[in-house]
């Protein structure tokens, strides 16, 4: 049976999985990197260091695996969205690639909005508004800060797409990846020649865009000998890892929603046609499904949330986990039962490193309100729980407001492992959330992609229906659910009154 593997080029390391046919994983390996921030805000990486953690990671897999080299059939690549690698007329990489998390082009997303005609006008002709993270302003703050580099500059590429080129010689992306560079006529599934006109960017400096399940191009015969494979391997378009995680959850059908609690959460929903959020609160962009479309709300600190409790305020429960030998969250989640739903009036804001949606405001901050000394470290941990899962449920009213049916509701990630905060989200959402037997995520999505693009499947719908399967549900309890829906209007009012607030503050730190 025929082999696949998924290279998902991530922001802590690259994953490399390998699955057969019928999607049973056989091994993966990850070789993690550094990150640099050179100043406050800023994020760069080293696209060598992917690079070569792709070339360890895929050698490993091989030799875990007992993988035959000649039974790899086709390889799928996944990555972090929205990054920039910029490359010189020798395809040598010019500086550190500038990552999605990098906060520094503020205004050159005004300069985006100005020049398209407002907001209201970038979002008509590209699906979305412009935002620090996506590489569009990356490119104007290159030619407006660093003018001989961008001078120098031939070809500008994303993470994965960068590691595509060092294994098959070829500049490609496809558009799942490229619709999170703000460049891309979601529509119409190609460059927007009309921003890149209004932005005075030669067409030249973008790659060519493939369907995500399309051959890109072939492994060369030395990257074939660096990975210790076969050259000409099809190496299929792959998906940004938001789109190659929801193919990796089945998410490939009209009415499947997935909600995944990380670090950041992101509410991802299937659409078969173009729908747009006219305040721009939630991205719209090409699925890595053929023809197909997704939209998604992303909160940026969710479970990164409850990861800053534990770090901050859960020395004991950390010190007794250790002691126990089991994972901290489980004390943290059976505290936070011992306090009631909607934890007597206290309420947490979960945003800690600003907020993208829905209010896109990288002021916004952290907050317990409603504190009394009735509340003890229960009510805390709990509202902390609560906050984040209010936040995934601010997407979620976006997505049902623009008529895209909720049927059901996938939840993975560290809010999928815990029964309690499993129970929380069908409470909150007010939806049957279940969880799925694949939890490998983008990875996994891509070598499924892989599979499909090289005819193991007739596509990549096909491939899902074969592999993935539901494993367990949680219905809402009735009486929870009332309570949560009472509750939850006042936390959307929090953030309205304290966003001047937030502001003001920020004006204060230096």
């Amino acid at each position: 049976m025929s082999v696949y593997l998924g290279i998902d080029i991530g922001t802590s390391g690259t994953k490399t999985l390998a699955i057969r046919e019928n999607g049973r994983i056989i091994a993966g390996a990850t070789f993690e990197y550094p990150l640099s921030s050179p100043r406050p805000g800023w994020s760069e990486q080293d696209p060598l260091d992917w690079w070569q953690a792709s070339i360890k990671s895929v050698r490993k897999v091989l030799r875990d695996g007992r993988i035959k080299p000649a039974s790899v059939a086709g390889i799928g690549l996944s990555g972090q969205m929205h990054g920039s690698v910029f490359l010189d007329r020798k395809h040598q990489v010019i500086r550190p690639a500038l990552l999605w998390n990098d906060q520094r082009t503020a205004a050159e997303c005004d300069e985006i909005h100005r020049k398209a005609g407002g907001r209201a006008a970038l979002i008509r002709m590209v699906a979305n508004p412009a935002l620090t993270g996506f590489t569009a302003p990356k490119i104007l703050w290159l030619r407006n800060n660093e003018p001989r580099r961008f001078d120098r500059t031939r070809m500008v590429l994303l993470p994965k797409d960068y590691v595509r080129y060092r294994l098959t010689g070829e500049f490609a992306t496809e558009v799942s990846d490229a619709s999170g560079t703000l460049l891309l006529d979601v529509k119409r599934r190609n460059w927007s020649r009309r921003l890149l006109r209004k932005l005075e960017l030669e067409p030249g400096l973008l790659p060519q865009v493939y369907e995500s399940e399309d051959v890109s191009g072939t492994l060369s015969r030395d990257a074939a000998a660096k990975l210790g494979l076969p050259h000409g391997i099809p190496v299929v378009g792959g998906g940004g890892d938001q789109a190659a995680g929801a193919v990796g959850n089945g998410i490939v059908r009209r009415g499947v929603i997935s909600a995944t609690m990380g670090t950041s959460g992101v509410v991802f929903a299937h659409s078969e046609g173009i729908e747009t959020d006219p305040e721009g609160r939630v991205h719209t962009f090409c699925h890595a499904v053929r023809d197909q479309w997704h939209v998604m709300g992303v909160v940026l600190s969710a479970g990164g949330s409850l990861q800053w409790y534990r770090n901050q305020l859960g020395e004991a429960a950390v010190k007794e986990a250790r002691r126990r030998k089991i994972d901290p969250y489980e004390l943290l989640t059976a505290e936070a039962e011992q306090a009631p739903a909607g934890s007597e009036g206290l309420y947490f804001l979960p945003y800690l490193t600003g907020e993208r949606t829905p209010h896109a405001d990288p002021n916004a901050r952290g907050a317990w309100i409603g504190l009394s000394l009735r509340h003890g470290r229960p009510h805390l941990v709990r509202s902390v729980i609560e906050g984040a899962t209010f936040a995934m449920r601010d997407c979620l009213e976006i997505i049902r407001g623009m008529n895209i049916p909720v049927r059901e509701i996938r939840v993975s990630g560290g809010g999928a492992r815990s029964g309690f905060w499993r129970q929380m989200q069908a409470d909150i959402y007010g939806n049957k959330v279940v969880t799925i037997n694949a939890e490998e995520g983008p990875a996994y999505g891509v070598a499924l992609l892989a599979a499909a693009g090289t005819g193991a499947y007739k596509d990549v719908v096909e491939a899902c229906r074969a592999t993935i399967r539901v494993v367990d549900s949680t219905s809402p309890h009735p009486p929870t659910r009332k309570h949560y829906n009472r509750i939850y209007p006042q936390y959307g009012q929090l953030y309205q009154s304290l966003k001047d607030d937030y502001a003001r503050i920020a004006g204060l730190v230096d």
